[in-house]
């Protein structure tokens, strides 16, 4: 088999074999087949695009390129949760403790962050002594025991999908439907989850922007997933404007705090029970959504989800009375308002600068070697559709430096005050199923 012929074929629009697939993932992995000619083919993949069976053959391959994590020691249905990224995303916090307290093992994986705040990982460690690395053995048994650990990703997953996503990314070939699809399904299936459920974002905040390219995005990895044999479905929301109220590494955990008592952004707590509500149900735990919802709310409103709360951070070292206390969470030396310049309505919040006015504070990464300051961020103190009298706060700075000019003017670039009654867009767009 030659890779010239793998091209063409693709070039020509023509469906490629699981052979030829594996054949091109194997040799690029190791090295037979060089960057030049996975540059060609991608291209034409960017062209021409690829079909389910195609979709499912390479992201299996992608599977099969490196470590698959065994979770068959934890007992019952697994469901992970992905989401696409945004601003303020703050659901993975509030999820697993909310599910693994009706009973859903929740055996997490996530990363560091890269762009606006941290990940999860980094949130988490805002909680003084939490541990994010175990070992595989110690991971499933606190599942077994908890029904939730949260860990750092570790080990050599996926390593043709790192290889082919650093080829993408200079030759403009990121924005491919099947090449995302299948990298984002590779990590997730090679996680070893049963079920995926999928918070697909779209709007400014959004990797995907347009509704109909985030329908198609997540059309494609529920077809994937569903592929590969695991339970899949993807629920389509909103990012127009932040997630919740807070955004950096600390507030945010501060926030997930409030939403599991019950006392979170209305929109924050409304995706988490939507998002919740799939997981559970997918794991068998109830006969339909609705059952699984009320579920959810029952464990928020008896404080399940919070003492479930405790119980993970301290069984992973950390100082669980952070819980009853988030004041002893890192702290910014200083805080300043961003005020209205005038009455109105908030027209909109442009999600991703937003975001960066975050990260210029220090609550995100640049390069993968930035080292995050985890009490600083910004905290929305309007959001849009609501009434703003001119000397309202718009926004709270959290900062552990006194020169925030440049943070301010992007805060205000960001924001946008009209005189008219202003439409607020819906929170889920779309549940896309098998």
């Amino acid at each position: 088999m030659r890779m010239v012929d793998v091209i063409s074929k693709k070039r020509n629009g023509e469906a490629l074999s699981k052979e030829e697939i594996d054949f091109v993932i194997k040799g690029y992995t190791n090295g037979d087949i060089p960057d030049y000619q996975m540059s060609a083919l991608a291209m034409a993949i960017y062209f021409q695009d690829m079909t389910t069976e195609e979709r499912v053959h390479l992201t299996m391959a992608m599977v099969e390129s490196g470590d698959q994590i065994d979770l068959s020691d934890i007992e019952g249905i697994k469901v992970d949760k992905h989401s696409t990224g945004g601003v303020g995303d703050t659901t993975t916090l509030i999820l697993a403790p909310l599910v693994a307290a009706v009973g859903v093992p929740v055996a997490k994986m996530s990363g560091r962050g890269l762009g606006h705040t941290g990940g999860t990982v980094d949130k988490l460690e805002s909680i003084e002594g939490f541990k994010v690395e175990l070992d595989s053995k110690t991971f499933n048994e606190l599942v077994n025991k908890n029904k939730v650990a949260v860990v750092g990703q570790s080990g050599n997953l996926t390593p043709a999908d790192k290889k082919l996503y650093g080829l993408r990314d200079v030759t403009a070939t990121v924005n491919s439907i099947p090449l995302i699809a299948s990298s984002i399904m590779s990590k997730k299936i090679a996680s070893g989850a049963d079920a995926i459920v999928l918070d697909v974002k779209t709007g400014s905040g959004a990797f995907m922007q347009e509704l109909e390219d985030s329908r198609a995005l997540a059309q494609a990895m529920v077809e994937i997933g569903n592929g590969a044999g695991r339970n899949t479905i993807a629920v389509i929301s909103d990012m127009d404007q932040p997630l919740g109220f807070a955004i950096g590494n600390a507030l945010e955990v501060k926030e997930a705090i409030d939403t599991l008592r019950g006392q979170g952004p209305a929109d924050l707590h409304e995706l988490c029970l939507t998002l919740g509500s799939q997981m559970v149900y997918l794991a068998g735990k109830a006969d339909t959504i609705e059952a699984a919802r009320e579920k959810l709310e029952h464990a928020m409103e008896s404080g399940e989800a919070i003492e479930k709360f405790k119980t993970f951070i301290a069984s992973q070292g950390g100082d669980a009375s952070v819980i009853d206390d988030p004041s002893k969470l890192p702290t910014a030396n200083y805080t300043f308002e961003v005020e209205a310049k005038e009455d109105g309505v908030i027209a909109a919040i442009v999600a991703d600068e937003i975001g960066i006015a975050a990260s210029i504070l220090g609550a995100g990464r640049s390069t993968k070697d930035d080292v995050i300051d985890l009490a600083v961020g910004l905290v929305l103190n309007k959001k849009v559709g609501e009434q703003v009298t001119k000397g309202d706060s718009l926004v709270t700075i959290h900062s552990n430096r006194e020169d925030v000019a440049e943070v301010i003017e992007k805060i205000y670039q960001s924001y946008t005050i009209s005189k008219e009654v202003v439409e607020t867009n819906q929170l889920v767009y779309d549940i896309i199923r098998a």
